[in-house]
């Protein structure tokens, strides 16, 4: 019995970090200014091969279909363990707002990838959920971080609202070493070339900045350390948002480094915890790492 009690204590020990139940994830697309019907396949490819998630697609009527057609827009958002929004245009109906509201506030997760965080202006919840979202420099205040890595809050109506500047690759500077979506990265590794987003405005309440990129103001940005990774509590849920993510040539969503973000932040936003380990081939301080297409 003995002999028997150590052999399953052993076999236990053996057992990999990432083992158990599949999470369901649900991404919801259909509209962006972003192509979003090239984004959402490399996606959904990059959470599959992790074997951590299934994975469905909800995709939305387009913005001027009849009435009819949003009259089923109705995702079941408490069949899943966490939403992926890819998702930037006409306001949800009420009915699907209030279903995501209560989603995440009884304590589902939610991602936001690069435009999603754009949406919904309008929708008040939204805000509080997203944090920082593609506003005027009027809508809320701008968070930043200094030089020695403190949060800097802007009020509303002092300094840019929202914008990019050109296309480029950058690095990422980790802020939170110690959040599990960020254990054990390097403190700094590059992205793939990518919209870098600046001056993002909203209540930003409980809002904690993962990692930060510089903006350079030689590439039309603000010479700022501007937000690139954040999370937000939401009631009993969990909100994660990178704006990392543009699809204009699909480096930056081919990126590994973005790919790992994105499929541990949806995993800390499901359960609180992060089992997935990062690749062999993350990128470092200096050098890109993408994976092939």
């Amino acid at each position: 019995m003995k002999t028997l009690i150590c052999s399953m204590l052993l076999l236990a020990c053996l057992v990999p970090a990432t083992a158990g139940e599949k999470l369901n994830l649900l991404i919801i697309d259909g509209q962006n200014n972003h192509n979003w019907a090239a984004m959402t396949p490399i996606i959904k490819a990059a959470l599959l091969k992790t074997e951590r998630f299934n994975v469905d697609v909800v995709t939305s009527p387009k913005n001027k279909a009849p009435d009819a057609d949003w009259a089923t827009f109705r995702p079941d958002f408490a069949k899943y363990n966490v939403v992926l929004s890819n998702y930037n245009g006409k306001l949800w109906p009420k009915e699907v707002q209030a279903s995501l509201e209560k989603y995440v506030s009884e304590g589902g997760g939610l991602v936001n990838i690069h435009a999603a965080n754009n949406a919904f202006p309008e929708w008040g919840e939204w805000n509080k959920m997203i944090g920082l979202g593609w506003r005027g420099a009027n809508f809320g205040d701008r968070l930043t971080v200094d030089a020695d890595g403190k949060v800097v809050r802007t009020p509303k109506n002092e300094g840019p609202g929202a914008g990019h500047g050109a296309v480029h690759a950058f690095q990422i500077l980790v802020r939170d070493p110690e959040h599990p979506v960020m254990k054990g990265m390097p403190q700094a590794w590059m992205h793939g070339a990518d919209e870098l987003y600046h001056g993002q405005r909203g209540p930003a309440e409980n809002m904690t900045i993962l990692a930060s990129a510089f903006s350079a103001k030689e590439k039309g940005g603000t010479g700022a350390h501007e937000p690139m990774v954040w999370v937000i509590p939401y009631g009993k849920g969990r909100v994660f948002t990178t704006v990392m993510g543009h699809v204009g040539g699909t480096e930056s969503i081919r990126c590994v480094g973005f790919q790992s973000v994105m499929a541990r932040g949806a995993e800390w936003a499901a359960t609180g915890s992060v089992t997935l380990p990062l690749p062999a081939n993350f990128p470092t301080a200096t050098s890109l790492s993408l994976e092939e297409k």
